[in-house]
């Protein structure tokens, strides 16, 4: 391995660009307390990665946004989040990535009960967002957050 390989090498490390990630789910509008099939894809960019293994990630986020003169006195706009819910589910445990290999993982998650549904009103929302990820040495190889409904609770 040449230097500029080794600096490719170290540059993919802390961007996370070893590795391509995508994630694809099941239904397309999930339900607490239910299963959420997923497959995540990775697929090496050049080197070998040794990695911890393959993550979903899911957040929900309560998002209020009061435009200027919506409360008396109200002077200015006023945006708010606040993050409802934050978890990780391991769909794979450690693993080597070969050069320039694919690989594909598929598992199910399961949904707590108690997760708030998605709705969307005049001045507030409720958000979540989804991504899979590859934990690795630097910055994980993510797919990017994608938009997922959550329903009712059935």
């Amino acid at each position: 391995m040449g230097f500029f390989d080794k600096i490719k090498g170290a540059m993919n490390a802390v961007t996370g660009g070893g590795a391509k990630v995508s994630l694809e789910f099941q239904p397309p509008i999930a339900h607490p307390g239910h299963p959420l099939h997923v497959r995540i894809t990775v697929v090496s960019t050049g080197g070998e990665i040794k990695s911890k293994g393959v993550f979903v990630d899911l957040v929900g986020n309560e998002v209020v946004k009061l435009p200027k003169g919506t409360v008396a006195n109200q002077a200015a706009d006023i945006h708010a989040t606040k993050a409802s819910f934050q978890q990780e589910f391991q769909i794979s445990p450690a693993f080597v990535l070969g050069a320039n290999e694919t690989k594909m993982f598929e598992g199910a998650i399961q949904l707590p009960p108690a997760l708030e549904p998605s709705y969307t009103g005049a001045l507030a929302k409720h958000e979540w967002k989804i991504q899979g990820r590859m934990e690795a040495t630097g910055n994980d190889p993510d797919s990017g957050w994608l938009d997922i409904r959550i329903g009712r609770a059935s």
